[in-house]
């Protein structure tokens, strides 16, 4: 029996927004709050209860903070003042994120569902709900935007945001092309219980000739793990994921899995929208770029171009000009190259060959010891580095 929202779905709206993760979510409340009339709709059933993203850095708060959603999440985050580059027992890098120029000089540490719960009930704050499961078929340009076929139905739109993914619909049914290189990573998350010597509010990254290993604490006494792998499990067990810790991790003080409470896998490719906008089709995060989770910027990243599309989309209706959506797509691709060109050379860092390890380890204890060169990996990592003058 189809939900309440689903059968009510509008003959018209300002906006649809399709999916329903952090990025369509932000940009529904973006757009809600200036007024818009906005319609979210998502295929799955339920909001997922377990998610890859677990960092919310310090740019993205700010932006947050311009939709009121930064306080909430912050009272149910863990602030983790550092991050560290390490070679198993090594400390090669310390980057201080306590030391930042922001209102939230630390990286957040909260599971990618917790943040879609708070934008969820912000949103419902303003009146609009999540119409799921419905699912998008198809989109026509008609002389005042998009006609979208949803569940069977007509809904007519100003503008249409894919912020449905990779495999997005509406990327694909607008014709823009997504490019990139042809390789693609594989990687093994979950998020387990361990007795661990590693400080408890501080994410590390493992560099290892094997690939990468994220060590991430969030609240709850729960450690997320994510690491590049050759072939992962569907449903990996704690017998491998010790494995990996063994392999990867402290040497001196090996950590010790106690409990698994979810594992998954999943491929990353690198790839990115030709452009993020076609006439009143716009796109958003993982619709628009995807990239290895290193350095942890895919969700922040699709969060703050949702905030620029939203704020965008709500000035045009409001009288602007057209052109401020080509300022948005303009604006927010080269910032997603440059992020996928920041995961990839962190992946490529980790990866050296065993001869080259002891120079690179040298490279970084050096870069450490520059306060200036800290500083610059800080506000690149936290992505203030993004940062316009204006906003700060």
């Amino acid at each position: 029996m189809a939900s309440p929202e689903v059968a009510m779905l509008p003959v018209s709206t300002d906006v649809l927004v399709v999916g329903a993760g952090p990025t369509g979510l932000a940009t529904a409340l973006t757009l809600a709050r200036r007024g818009i009339e906005v319609t979210v709709l998502d295929q799955l059933a339920a909001p997922p209860t377990t998610s890859r993203a677990a960092v919310v850095h310090a740019y993205t708060l700010e932006v947050l903070d311009r939709i009121g959603a930064a306080a909430p999440l912050v009272a149910q985050g863990m602030r983790s003042p550092r991050f560290t580059v390490r070679d198993r027992d090594r400390v090669l890098l310390t980057v201080p994120f306590h030391e930042l120029p922001s209102r939230f000089p630390y990286a957040l540490l909260i599971s990618q569902s917790v943040t879609e719960a708070v934008l969820t009930a912000q949103l419902a704050a303003h009146g609009v709900r999540v119409r799921r499961p419905s699912r998008l078929t198809g989109l026509s340009t008609t002389g005042g935007g998009v006609l979208a076929r949803v569940d069977g139905a007509e809904l007519r739109a100003r503008y249409v945001v894919g912020a449905d993914g990779l495999h997005s619909t509406v990327r694909q049914a607008a014709g823009i092309g997504f490019t990139g290189p042809r390789d693609e990573e594989s990687f093994v998350l979950a998020d387990v219980r361990v007795d661990s010597a590693l400080p408890g509010d501080e994410v590390a990254l493992f560099l290892a000739r094997s690939g990468p290993l994220i060590w991430a604490p969030l609240p709850g006494g729960v450690v997320r793990l994510v690491a590049a792998v050759a072939s992962a499990p569907p449903d990996p067990a704690a017998a491998y994921l010790q494995a990996l810790l063994d392999e990867r991790g402290p040497a001196r003080r090996p950590d010790r899995v106690t409990e698994v409470l979810w594992g998954s896998r999943f491929r990353v490719h690198h790839l990115i929208a030709d452009t993020f906008r076609a006439g009143s089709v716009l796109l958003a995060g993982d619709a628009g770029h995807v990239h290895s989770p290193a350095g942890g910027q895919g969700m922040n990243l699709g969060i703050c171009d949702a905030v620029a599309l939203g704020t965008a989309v709500a000035d045009v209706l409001d009288g602007g000009p057209e052109s401020l959506l080509d300022d948005y797509s303009d604006g927010q691709r080269p910032m997603a190259e440059d992020v996928l060109s920041f995961a990839a050379g962190l992946t490529r860092l980790a990866t050296v060959p065993p001869a080259h390890r002891p120079a690179r380890d040298v490279l970084i204890r050096l870069l450490g010891a520059l306060p200036p060169a800290r500083r610059k990996v800080a506000l690149r990592l936290s992505g203030l580095s993004h940062r316009q003058p204006a906003s700060g």
